[in-house]
């Protein structure tokens, strides 16, 4: 029996994520798309206006350089009245003017707003279908960053803008089939990440490292920003920083990348990376939706330790539940929250419980097996997961269970 682990999401919804038994060759769509909502929304933050109301978005252009105001104001009327292609049209020519502005006029992080007008024109041409196009300005912007990196330093919000546009990058290159250019946006993205945020090549010992990815998320959250910048983010609807799921996300793409290439040895240390990200050691914290998170990758290393094993050993059996066990345990501890339901949480718990059922049939502990079977079939069926509705059934018919157990309650 193969474990479940998340492979796609089809739509931005979490319910509509999924999780499939496909091995990687027959897999249709890659499992780092699952991340496509985290970084859109750390690209664009919508199609609507959300900071201050139309009128409001539409009357605070002033703190943007002259030459740049009509443009962006006309682009964002027409986006927000689903006429995308005159938008583009007014976004296109407000970017390459962009470029030949002395950078001085935008201030501070000045790469950050050059970059979210490339953001935004890039979303509307993805959202009128012309995705080359789209592809082709994230690459136009991000070589911007890159070429500005080298010359100066960049703020922190400006790195990570670069390495969302990457990852961004990387998504869009496997939609359209450019396999080398997806690995490499990714590899770009997570070396990025380790080199700003863990410092890739200092020496220095784990429990520092630690202490300065947890000041990076901090400092970030709460230095204090200029007011213009502020404002100018906020009226193309572009969030100002990210956060621990931004960073992991890199990470788990590069390492789904890599699973899927039955490249075992390279994916593992990716996906133990995200997991020190998104549920690091105590006394340090996460939110709820970051260690579920995190158990969603502990469920994709669990089935990756078992995966190709048609008689795991003992000692992979141990290894792949215990990791199995920490993430239904992650999840377990959310659900005592009953007034903070967490649609993350909800679907890490039917596909942790999937796992540990399967590797105790493995195990030869078919009773303990049907019952978190039943659990988690009854899980599937509360949040609509259809993929595990399926599978749950289907191991029940199998174990000759019922699939109104009444162990499941």
């Amino acid at each position: 029996m193969i474990l479940l682990r998340r492979t796609k999401l089809e739509n931005r919804g979490v319910q509509n994520r999924c999780y499939s038994q496909e091995t990687p060759e027959s897999s249709t769509s890659p499992s780092r798309s699952s991340l496509r909502s985290l970084f859109n929304v750390l690209l664009v933050a919508g199609l609507g206006a959300t900071a201050y109301g139309m009128y409001g978005l539409y009357e605070m252009m002033t703190l943007w350089p002259t030459q740049l105001r009509t443009d962006l104001r006309s682009g964002l009327k027409a986006r927000d009245k689903g006429d995308f292609e005159l938008s583009a049209k007014f976004l296109q020519r407000a970017w390459e003017k962009s470029k030949t502005l002395p950078i001085e006029v935008f201030k501070d992080e000045p790469y950050l707003k050059t970059s979210g007008i490339a953001v935004l024109l890039a979303s509307v041409l993805s959202a009128d279908g012309k995705r080359e196009r789209a592809y082709d300005i994230y690459l136009e912007s991000l070589e911007q960053l890159q070429q500005a990196g080298l010359e100066q330093e960049l703020s922190g919000p400006e790195k990570l803008r670069a390495i969302a546009i990457s990852y961004k990058l990387g998504e869009m290159a496997a939609e359209l089939q450019r396999r080398e250019d997806e690995e490499r946006h990714l590899v770009w993205a997570v070396e990025a990440v380790l080199k700003s945020v863990f410092r890739l090549g200092e020496q220095s010992e784990g429990s520092e490292h630690a202490e300065h990815v947890n000041h990076v998320f901090e400092t970030a959250r709460s230095q204090p920003r200029d007011p213009d910048t502020r404002t100018m983010l906020s009226e193309l609807s572009l969030p100002e920083w990210a956060t621990k799921t931004d960073i992991a996300s890199p990470l788990e793409a590069l390492g789904a990348f890599y699973a899927e290439a039955g490249r075992a040895d390279f994916a593992m240390p990716l996906y133990l990376q995200a997991i020190s990200v998104l549920v690091p050691p105590s006394p340090e914290d996460s939110t709820d939706d970051e260690r579920c998170r995190g158990a969603q990758l502990m469920a994709n290393l669990s089935e990756l330790i078992i995966r190709n094993q048609s008689k795991p050993t003992k000692e992979i059996l141990q290894q792949a539940e215990a990791w199995a066990l920490k993430g239904l345990q992650i999840t377990m501890k959310a659900k005592e929250k009953p007034l903070n339901v967490n649609p993350t949480c909800e679907l890490a718990f039917a596909v942790a419980l999937f796992n540990v059922a399967a590797l105790r049939r493995m195990a030869g502990d078919n009773a303990e097996a049907k019952r978190l079977f039943a659990m988690s079939l009854k899980q599937s069926k509360s949040i609509g997961l259809q993929t595990g509705i399926e599978h749950a059934e289907q191991a029940l018919k199998e174990l000759g269970a019922s699939a109104n157990l009444p162990s499941a309650t």
